[in-house]
């Protein structure tokens, strides 16, 4: 959908095209620098810093529809015009107030001033972000309780435009506190089809909306997963997708782990177990199935072409090597040790089956063990979801062989997000929620623990969610048939809608960050189910030492505020 996007805004071969934060990240998440010089873009600026004018030249302007980014806009036209038009493309719904302001300073410059309905972040082919780590704090802080109102209103503005990307308008199944976002969206969805340039009132499609909190599964995101791409953000210092590496000459790489990667697709949801034997021959797969088409050559074909040549094939076989040499060097120095007392406490049962009756023996020998602090704060925390709280004599005791005394706030703070850290000794353990019997499923030892919202998606297409625990749920589409669905970064072809879309979709959203063991779910039920594409998103993706380091800040006062600064060059 960005592509397709991009071509609305380019459609006039514009030479200049000027973004701000967010829509730069959009535009890296759907393509690349030779798409938007094939569409006539040759000069990308940001929106904040200092430019020289250029006033032969019309300019595209793709941003936000916020007041930092009007304000920023307008100052390239009110006093004194940088370009000789300008073309505005909104990624959302823009107020009256910002979009009178603009008309009053820069009215006479404006060619076109549309909203396009994509402030998300199509993160991978069946997942999106709000790209908002900051919400997770705004949320669930008890310093924040201010802002969780205007929190929640952007993130359901932005799974509006979702929908709406997609052309869904789902029926919402919440659970809890997820009830104000579900509400919001509701509403949004409403009104924006109300608002629709066809002018007909869309009814609810063959698709589900399910909201969920970051507490609803707590174990998952602080697991160590020995899934390849889980297990990487994990353990190796990846930012920003990038990951790097020394060559055998010594010198200095990077690879960007994306869907570009065919490799790094393929890997990605594997056990770390078969990666390493299946690396040789997925490339020697993948680089059979490109074979060029008889035709002329264009760019795009000469740089296919190009990708196919065996020092490329080589490039990236090395780089998976050397990323799965890094995973195992952590696996035999210290997770595989934590692995089993981790799958022992989050199971509830061992290997053979047998329940774990004392949790407590299961943590010791990780406590005693050389561990660094964050990997017993995991171990601690999995001990304590074990039996849905413990005694606050007990917490302290942990804490105290840990050391964490002065940062008790990584376990305490786990309350703000609704999940059980204390219990008195009396309290008699909450019931847990039903979990789908996978005994005769294959699965490696260390690697039995499956996400809760697995689970979720297997009964929501099967329309089996229990009414007790999803009280809030709307009716499920009656049959989830067909096959075909597009996912929001695959670009749309050039057909009707009915020969684009013919199954159903599962669009679920968690409140406060998921996890890349959660991303893989939505591919693994997608291609069981076949009749029904799952979506899953979220403001942000967590590790789990982002999360801990998220959940400890909760009981810190706001200090700092966000500032706007024009940088010159």
């Amino acid at each position: 959908s960005g592509c397709l996007h991009i071509k609305v805004i380019t459609s006039f071969l514009s030479q200049i095209l000027i973004l701000d934060h967010f829509t730069t990240k959009l535009l890296s998440s759907c393509c690349k620098m030779s798409d938007l010089m094939q569409e006539g873009i040759t000069i990308v600026e940001d929106l904040y810093k200092s430019r020289e004018p250029v006033l032969e030249m019309k300019a595209i302007y793709f941003m936000t529809p916020t007041a930092k980014c009007v304000d920023a806009f307008i100052g390239d036209f009110k006093l004194k015009p940088k370009y000789k038009a300008a073309y505005v493309y909104f990624t959302d719904y823009c107020s009256d107030e910002l979009f009178n302001k603009m008309k009053l300073y820069c009215g006479k410059y404006i060619r076109v001033c549309k909203e396009l309905n994509i402030s998300f972040l199509p993160q991978e082919s069946q997942v999106f972000t709000c790209d908002n780590p900051g919400a997770f704090r705004s949320i669930y802080s008890p310093h924040c309780s201010q802002d969780k109102g205007n929190t929640l209103e952007t993130l359901a503005a932005q799974i509006v435009t979702l929908c709406a990307t997609l052309d869904e308008n789902p029926g919402n199944t919440t659970l809890d506190n997820a009830k104000q976002l579900a509400a919001l969206v509701d509403y949004k969805l409403t009104k924006h089809y109300d608002m629709d340039d066809n002018g007909k009132k869309k009814g609810k499609t063959q698709a589900q909306l399910l909201i969920v909190e970051r507490g609803f599964d707590p174990v998952t995101p602080i697991l160590h997963e020995l899934t390849y791409q889980a297990m990487a953000y994990d353990l190796v210092p990846i930012k920003n997708d990038t990951y790097k590496y020394k060559s055998k000459d010594g010198s200095e790489k990077e690879a960007l782990l994306n869907e570009d990667d065919q490799l790094w697709a393929r890997l990605r949801h594997m056990h770390i177990a078969e990666v390493s034997e299946q690396i040789p021959k997925l490339v020697k797969e993948i680089s059979a199935n490109k074979k060029q088409p008889d035709g002329k050559i264009t760019i795009s074909g000469l740089s296919q072409l190009m990708k196919k040549m065996p020092h490329f094939r080589k490039q990236i076989k090395t780089v998976h090597l050397n990323l799965t040499e890094d995973c195992m060097n952590h696996f035999q120095k210290n997770v595989e040790k934590l692995c089993k007392a981790e799958q022992d406490l989050a199971v509830g049962s061992d290997v053979e089956g047998v329940k774990v009756k004392d949790p407590m023996r299961t943590l010791l020998p990780v406590l005693l063990h050389p561990h660094g602090t964050y990997d017993k704060i995991r171990a601690v925390l999995l001990y304590i979801f074990s039996l849905n709280g413990t005694t606050e004599e007990n917490l302290n005791k942990l804490i105290q062989h840990v050391k964490i005394e002065e940062d008790r706030e990584f376990i305490l703070n786990w309350r703000e997000l609704g999940v059980p850290i204390i219990s008195s000794p009396s309290f008699f353990p909450m019931r847990r929620s039903s979990r789908r019997d996978r005994t005769q499923e294959e699965t490696y030892s260390l690697s039995r623990w499956t996400p809760v919202i697995k689970d979720v998606m297997e009964d929501a297409v099967e329309n089996k969610l229990e009414t007790k625990e999803w009280p809030h749920q709307s009716e499920c589409p009656a049959a989830w048939n067909g096959s075909g669905a597009v996912s929001a970064r695959q670009k749309h072809k050039a057909s009707s809608q009915d020969e684009r879309r013919s199954g159903s979709r599962l669009i679920i959203f968690v409140i406060g960050g998921i996890s890349y063991s959660e991303m893989r779910s939505a591919y693994q039920v997608t291609q069981s189910v076949k009749s029904c594409e799952v979506i899953i998103g979220s403001s942000h993706i967590v590790t789990p030492m982002e999360l801990l380091d998220d959940i400890q800040a909760l009981s810190k006062p706001t200090t700092t505020k966000e500032t706007f600064t024009i940088v010159k060059e």
